[in-house]
């Protein structure tokens, strides 16, 4: 059992931190990071901010092409420098490198170093959604970064959905669109339901004091750690490493122990902010050229259910790379490790046009 124990202690460790991007990050070249600040930000829901900060980490030199980098949700930019990740992108002589391209990692709206409900507000902070978190990208690269054209646009999970969205708003500002991790279609079924629970298990927890609370609820540990689980890590990858009812406990235990990673105000905006998420009938505003990015094990987008080769076919240059299954696959977070996927990236740019 203390074998058992110290496995799952092990792995459950290492796949927290895959999932959620908050591995030990590099150092890459011209590694910068900031805060911006826009003025009088509208919300689409009317809401405004009169301050909006946006942080952000730069790497290279901003004359080169410049590729944005979205993060998924509940992580921030710096996550994103992690080995399996940028490790495998940015560095010498890789696909996106740094000496190479101007890469722009912004901190989403509501995460890491850009304003949200943690910073004072708390419950009474606006509450946003994929479209103004994505308007926020926009202004701080054009107007804080002085960008004026993206080669590239990727993103995961959320930074995917998101994805689809840029190129809907602004759909001459980019050449390559990548979404991983995502599909574009209104958020529905198990994926959605399963974002309420997070949200109701927090909202209707005594602790949680309409916002107000002195610690952190306890529920936003539980319900976090239950929406992971049940949505994450790859159905053969947690049997290979949890093959036992007892190792499946320790994992489990190792993991409802956290600590909890963010606030439970700044959790709920989170998810919550995925709600309305539904570009499926403006598409065909899509310029740029698309390489979607999926895994066969993918939890909450699974390909059985045919959205992405429907959507596909409303865009003239789109393709989808669907990464199988395999003990070595971690279902939604398979798209975290860029060597599944990194050469076809390296095709795609290299045979897209630029404007």
């Amino acid at each position: 059992m203390t074998r058992l124990l110290t496995i799952a202690k092990i792995f459950g460790l290492c796949l927290l931190s895959l999932l959620s991007f908050n591995a030990a990050a590099q150092n890459f070249n011209a590694q910068k990071s900031g805060v911006w600040e826009t003025q009088n930000f509208q919300f689409q829901n009317g809401q405004s901010l009169p301050n909006l900060k946006l942080g952000y980490t730069t790497l290279g030199n901003p004359q080169n092409e410049a590729v944005l980098i979205l993060h998924g949700t509940a992580g921030n930019s710096k996550g994103m420098l992690n080995p399996a990740f940028g490790g495998q992108l940015f560095g010498p002589g890789q696909v996106l490198d740094a000496e190479k391209y101007y890469v722009i990692l912004p901190d989403a709206l509501g995460a890491g170093q850009s304003s949200k409900p943690s910073d004072g507000m708390r419950a009474k902070f606006p509450e946003y959604n994929y479209t103004d978190m994505v308007k926020a990208q926009y202004l701080l690269v054009k107007e804080g970064l002085g960008v004026k054209h993206l080669r590239l646009v990727l993103g995961n999970s959320m930074g995917g959905m998101q994805t689809w969205l840029w190129g809907i708003m602004y759909p001459e500002f980019m050449d390559l669109l990548v979404p991983m991790a995502s599909m574009p279609t209104e958020m529905s079924g198990r994926n959605w339901m399963m974002r309420r629970l997070i949200i109701d298990s927090i909202r209707n927890d005594p602790e949680w004091m309409g916002g107000n609370y002195v610690q952190q609820p306890k529920s936003a540990l539980f319900a976090t750690t239950f929406y992971a689980t049940a949505t994450n890590g790859g159905n053969q990858s947690i049997q290979k490493i949890a093959p036992t009812r007892a190792a499946a406990d320790a994992l489990l235990d190792q993991r409802l122990k956290g600590p909890l990673t963010g606030d439970a105000n700044d959790i709920m905006y989170q998810w919550a902010s995925s709600k309305d998420y539904n570009p499926t009938a403006q598409l065909d505003r899509i310029k740029a050229r698309v390489l979607a990015i999926n895994s066969a094990d993918d939890e909450r987008n699974p390909p059985e259910l045919g959205i992405m080769e429907k959507s596909l076919k409303v865009l003239p240059n789109a393709s989808l790379f669907l990464i199988p299954a395999s003990e070595q696959t971690s279902g939604h977070g398979t798209t975290g490790q860029a060597r599944w996927w990194k050469d076809e990236l390296a095709k795609a740019l290299n045979s897209t046009s630029k404007k």
